[in-house]
């Protein structure tokens, strides 16, 4: 057991962070996809547990192998893996299908796996590690908008234009959590504020566009609509179904909970072991579960901050805050989402929700974040080995 835990590098912090908050997932999915057995199996929740176990398994082997690699790789795998990605994303638009009436284009099948997989997912990830590339490079001199279009505004914008049709909700997480890093680069905000602006003119003719051809450019615009006007609207709805029910588990929960496996709105939630996890938490753990969970990825954001301050080179500082940032900011959505803070937006609760490939991609940032704060461990060994190895009698005689 000792030899496993000595070949974890980088922040310990956030290793047990991961893995309490891994182990802890296995009370809730087990719980909620009870629902899930019933309508869609033979009512045995074991198989959606094993299916989870799987999930994390490979997610933290995945973390283990991507902490181990140096992480100044990530800056050239970062425009190797930018193409693949608008391929992937192509493709996942390509053979969208109609749900429902509504356009459904996020996931595509691994062929020999029979996976499905949500490249817009791992979209974001390559994504902040090319953005956090750019912006080492330009960090010492001064930039014009127009030098920084092909490189850096072009690739955002053609992967949020990929994504936007089929997942607004990761469209604009992504495109946040872009101008975020951008800030804290060190991007002029001139530039930021036309970047908004000409953001918001492409969403008004996309939506515009939608709206007039939905035969020739198929999207979820009114899916988008009808969500925001019932968030916005305080009268109860059919729309609002899962909210309802989302703030009914909320309510029943208390200070203590109605106990591990007691939870009822499980059965009458849709999503109740993905996007509205939280709810079955506090439904079943109380306020001390739901502030525990909270606590919890606001450490492991603490974490991140502290891996990013004492990073030794610009590109791990912005890498770290890149990949890390949304990890928590998707956890406080989803959250926000169950106590109708927010609108509904389909994100799931990072490391907790079932889903092979949210947790995966988790911990693929989870990685580059351990590979960062690895490195600034190898350079104080190194430099202590290097106080340890100097002649006391040489140490004297610079004193002298």
């Amino acid at each position: 057991m000792s030899s496993i835990f000595s070949n974890l590098k980088g922040d310990k912090v956030i290793w047990a962070t991961a893995g309490l908050l891994a182990i802890f997932s296995f009370l809730p999915v087990y719980s909620a996809s009870s629902n899930l057995a019933y309508l869609h199996g033979d009512g045995s929740t074991f198989n959606y547990l094993v299916v989870h176990f799987f999930h994390l398994l490979l997610g933290f082997c995945l973390l283990f192998a991507v902490h181990r690699v140096p992480y100044n790789y990530f800056r050239g795998l970062s425009i190797l893996m930018l193409p693949v990605i608008i391929v992937l994303l192509i493709y996942t638009v390509a053979q969208g299908t109609f749900i429902g009436g509504a356009y459904a284009s996020r996931w595509i099948q691994i062929p020999v796996l029979g996976v499905s997989f949500q490249s817009s997912t791992l979209a974001s990830v390559v994504l902040m590690v090319y953005v956090a590339r750019y912006l080492s490079k330009i960090t010492e001199r001064t930039v014009t908008f127009k030098e920084t279009i092909l490189p850096l505004w072009l690739p955002v914008f053609l992967i949020l234009a990929l994504i936007l049709p089929a997942n607004f909700s990761t469209a604009a997480l992504i495109f946040a959590m872009t101008l975020v890093l951008m800030f804290l680069g060190g991007y002029p905000l001139k530039y930021l504020g036309a970047i908004v602006g000409v953001g918001a003119v492409f969403l008004a003719i996309f939506i515009l566009t939608a709206k007039a051809f939905p035969g020739v450019l198929p999207s979820r615009v009114d899916t988008w609509a009808s969500r925001i006007e019932n968030f916005a609207n305080d009268d109860d709805t059919e729309a609002d179904y899962q909210i309802e029910r989302a703030k009914i588990a909320i309510a029943r929960g208390g200070v203590t909970g109605t106990g591990i496996g007691k939870s009822v709105q499980r059965n009458f939630l849709p999503q109740s072991s993905s996007d509205f996890i939280y709810a079955i938490i506090v439904e079943e753990m109380g306020l001390i579960g739901a502030f525990g969970v909270m606590l919890a990825y606001l450490m492991l954001l603490f974490r991140i901050v502290i891996v990013a301050t004492k990073a030794n080179s610009t590109f791990g500082k912005l890498v770290v805050m890149g990949v890390g940032i949304p990890i928590v900011f998707q956890a406080l959505v989803n959250m926000a989402v169950a106590v109708e803070l927010f609108p509904v937006t389909g994100q799931t609760l990072p490391l907790i929700s079932s889903g092979g490939t949210s947790i995966w991609m988790t911990c693929m940032a989870l990685g580059i974040i351990l590979s960062v704060s690895a490195k600034r461990e190898e350079i104080k060994e190194a430099e202590s080995q290097e106080t340890d190895d100097e002649n006391p009698l040489d140490i004297l005689s610079e004193a002298i």
